[in-house]
């Protein structure tokens, strides 16, 4: 769907106009066990990312990705009861010690698209609170409370699920 629809904004007037275009993938970089399919979509889109902003570059197109890692989403509490219990405890493997939520997606988002972004161009943005970055096996993390999300929707609410925490 992401490449279909770069490709029809592209062919049907960014190649006369320029634009930004900022594919959401996930993050995928540690593998994606019991989802390789999914997984693999994801690397085709962050290389289709790649490859779209060398070859629009000239028409003044941008093309750039945003990889969401764990953000607290209301989807969550469709998981079944199980799940919902690994999901509490993910956090623990953030440096920032939280799940992101969806103001942190979309700030991203817009900064991307905005003119400040205007020499980005071919990039994935990671949104993960840098649990891409280690391994807490190897390295454990110390607990704190000193990363605070931004509150960017006036009408955001916490998933059911992470409301006891």
């Amino acid at each position: 769907g992401g490449f279909l629809m770069a490709r029809e904004v592209f062919t049907q007037g960014m190649n006369r106009n320029g634009g930004a275009i900022v594919n959401i993938v996930a993050d995928m970089w540690g593998g994606m066990p019991g989802m390789g399919h999914s997984g693999a979509a994801r690397a085709g889109m962050v290389n289709f990312t790649q490859t779209a902003s060398y070859e629009w570059g000239s028409c003044g197109v941008r093309v750039n990705a945003v990889a969401p890692g764990w953000i607290m989403s209301s989807g969550m509490d469709t998981y079944p009861e199980g799940f919902k219990q690994t999901l509490k405890t993910l956090r623990a493997a953030v440096p920032l010690k939280r799940m992101g939520n969806e103001s942190e997606v979309s700030g991203a988002i817009c900064f991307l698209l905005s003119d400040a972004a205007a020499f980005i161009s071919g990039d994935t943005l990671r949104i993960d609170g840098a649990a891409s970055q280690g391994n807490v096996a190897i390295f454990p993390l110390p607990d704190h409370d000193k990363s605070q999300p931004f509150d960017g929707f006036h009408r955001a609410t916490t998933p059911d699920v992470f409301k006891d925490l």
